[in-house]
């Protein structure tokens, strides 16, 4: 009984789900890196439904993984663009000062 009771609620919060995302997220699920760079994006345009609407589409856990990713991804790209170490480049953006 109680089995059955647990599968109609899952099922009703799939449709719940499902009634809450738009037709193009209906059609396929993000990916970690997607994620990441919608939810950075978001912080630096302080824009919360974006950053509310990124976490909820992989785990806490990948989200993380995949914004420390984009911040090496950038920070390397960066520091080729201005002939300068990562390093220096990652103080330099967090205002840290030079080692």
């Amino acid at each position: 009984m109680f089995d059955r009771i647990r599968q109609l609620w899952r099922a009703g919060k799939r449709d719940d789900d499902e009634r809450t995302q738009s037709p193009m997220e209906r059609k396929r699920a993000h990916n970690l890196f997607e994620a990441a760079a919608v939810y950075v994006a978001a912080c630096a345009e302080d824009d919360q439904d974006e950053m509310d609407k990124a976490t909820g589409w992989v785990s806490p856990e990948a989200l993380s993984f995949g914004v420390s990713e984009l911040a090496c991804r950038a920070v390397i790209a960066l520091a080729r663009e201005r002939d300068e170490s990562p390093r220096d480049v990652a103080r330099t953006l967090l205002g840290l000062p030079a080692a």
